[in-house]
């Protein structure tokens, strides 16, 4: 009787380190989730950052050649940048923003505002990717 006594606290002791050892294995199992969708985001990011000067030049060659052919591909180019989360950032008339807006000229204008658009920004998800290169107005210093 007294055997059966010491082995009840001594189950519970097992029991308890079982659960604690299985609990800290599933945290393990989502923590490498994560890290695994994490690195996997952070690689589509390197990839799309090398192809959005590609869709540039596109866009560049499609304002001088207006041309059908060149406007579907730039229109399959964003469909896939918005399937992987990619939007444009909104720069042309919003205030000046250096999160997401890289001054890249100032001109007479209102100030703060951006007026022109040279390069466009991207973001995926929350995270910018490529900030907007802009013109800012401003007072003229001459």
């Amino acid at each position: 009787m007294a055997k059966e006594k010491k082995t009840a606290p001594q189950n519970e002791d097992l029991e308890e380190k079982y659960l604690r050892a299985l609990a800290d294995y599933q945290n393990l199992e989502k923590r490498v989730a994560r890290e695994k969708e994490s690195f996997v985001k952070f690689s589509n990011a390197i990839l799309i950052l090398k192809m959005l000067p590609v869709l540039d030049n596109l866009e560049r060659a499609n304002e001088h050649l207006k041309d059908q052919g060149i406007e579907l591909v730039i229109k399959q180019f964003k469909d896939a940048l918005s399937s992987e989360g990619v939007t444009e950032i909104e720069a042309e008339g919003q205030q000046f923003n250096p999160e997401h807006h890289e001054a890249v000229e100032k001109v007479q204008g209102e100030e703060g505002k951006v007026v022109k658009v040279t390069e466009r920004g991207y973001k995926m998800g929350d995270k910018v990717i490529r900030p907007a290169k802009v013109t800012i107005g401003g007072k003229n210093n001459g």
